[in-house]
């Protein structure tokens, strides 16, 4: 499946081929607050839309708990004999038990480590009022969440509720919740083939176990009983691909190695025919 995919650095050097096992669950919250309104000749204290700013906030500055699993552990074990200095013992403090906070700190103030160590929600669309002269009736947010494997979204509505603390904004399922399961296990019958034909094609380079905070069809795939690994042999730079921009592309070098390593990994798999 999708998902998967190899590293480059920003010199065009290969880093590491990533194979995904497993991902975070993907969840659509309605934060909303209704009021009795008014004109707004005559406001009053409860107003729909600063309540629902007021719980927005709160839910902005709330971390969830750190958590791992056997892909991001292994992530975080692999990154950190490839990297050097800080960020290298950084990765290495965030293993221990507890975590070391100042090295979790830093870690987090990066958008890739901080989307798989832990659940997040954020904003995304908003929606109030209905007359420029009335006091509203009614506001309205959408917050997408991203939940680490092993919490259900019910337990993240409720933790929202929490976080809120106000009976007058309701938290409620979008749509509702998807069937999930546990990551897949990243076993030597799935790891070794990818393991010999990245060192066919790439010699040295390693593999490295992620968990996708995005969203791929594994979603549907694995909870309904056909375990789903992401590994594509593709080659990209985060910071020049460009992921669901109006210009995201792939190094035409990485398209054609991604097809020849697929096609030698889906013949190794089928028992080298």
């Amino acid at each position: 499946n999708e998902g998967g995919g190899g590293r480059l650095s920003p010199d065009g050097q290969r880093l590491y081929n990533g194979v995904q096992a497993g991902e975070k669950v993907y969840q659509d919250y309605r934060l909303e607050a209704t009021n009795p309104g008014g004109h707004s000749s005559r406001p009053v204290k409860d107003n729909a839309i600063y309540q629902l700013a007021a719980a927005l906030m709160r839910v902005s500055v709330y971390q969830f708990p750190i958590a791992f699993n056997d892909a991001t552990r292994g992530f975080f074990e692999h990154r950190s004999k490839m990297e050097t200095g800080q960020l290298a013992a950084d990765m290495r403090a965030i293993l221990q038990t507890p975590p070391d906070a100042d090295a979790l700190a830093r870690l987090l103030a990066d958008p890739n480590y901080n989307s798989i160590l832990h659940t997040t929600c954020v904003a995304t669309m908003l929606d109030g009022g209905h007359a420029p002269n009335g006091l509203p009736q009614r506001a309205g947010a959408n917050v997408n969440c991203r939940i680490f494997p092993g919490t259900t979204q019910e337990d993240v509505r409720v933790t929202l509720e929490h976080v809120v603390a106000d009976p007058v904004v309701k938290v409620t399922f979008v749509d509702p919740p998807e069937k999930v399961s546990p990551p897949p296990p990243l076993t030597k019958s799935i790891l070794g083939p990818i393991e010999r034909i990245t060192q066919k094609m790439w010699p040295g380079v390693p593999v490295l176990p992620t968990m996708a905070a995005g969203a791929t069809d594994g979603r549907f795939l694995t909870p309904s009983g056909i375990p789903t690994y992401g590994v594509s042999g593709i080659f990209g730079d985060p910071a020049t691909t460009n992921a669901h921009g109006l210009n995201e592309r792939v190094r035409v070098e990485s398209l054609y190695e991604g097809r020849e390593f697929l096609d030698q990994l889906i013949k190794a798999y089928a028992g080298g025919r």
